[in-house]
């Protein structure tokens, strides 16, 4: 629903990015924010791990928890993030996050700038099956995003 050049969208709503075994949801874009910022909604399933860790140089991001529970690696400390809890991860800090819990997790994640959103379609597009590390990292690179594992480490 727009509200003179706003919107509105109930929680899980948006434009769904399917990438990495995981639900990416855009709930707004650089378009939306004069490429202030990009917002999306993680929908992270049980026993599952998102990206292997990494280094973003041109983005800022925050997470905040909706539901469920979350391990982050974020440099050379490890935390947990609960309902409600907020954690900011700033460009050149190697992190990663999973999901080991028995419960799906839910987060919302702030990118500034915008643009992390070309960076998940690209992904979406890889074809389905098994996750080809070495293409993975060619799209990280193209978004300047470093990858710290080799293909075929995790």
């Amino acid at each position: 629903m727009t509200l003179g050049g706003g919107y509105w969208l109930p929680s899980r709503d948006g434009t769904p990015i399917p990438a990495i075994g995981l639900g990416i949801t855009m709930k707004t874009d650089g378009k939306s924010t004069r490429d202030a910022y990009s917002l999306f909604e993680y929908a992270i399933p049980p026993e599952t791990d998102g990206p292997p860790l990494h280094t973003h140089t041109r983005e800022d991001e925050s997470f905040i928890c909706l539901t469920g529970r979350l391990d982050v690696t974020l440099g050379d400390r490890e935390f947990v993030l609960e309902q409600g809890d907020y954690l900011y991860l700033p460009r050149d800090v190697p992190h990663a996050f999973r999901n080991p819990y028995a419960e799906e997790s839910r987060v919302i994640s702030v990118v500034s700038p915008a643009g992390l959103e070309r960076y998940y379609q690209a992904l979406a597009e890889l074809p389905p099956g098994p996750m080809d590390l070495s293409k993975v990292k060619g799209i990280m690179d193209d978004f300047g995003i470093l990858l710290h594992v080799q293909p075929g480490e995790r």
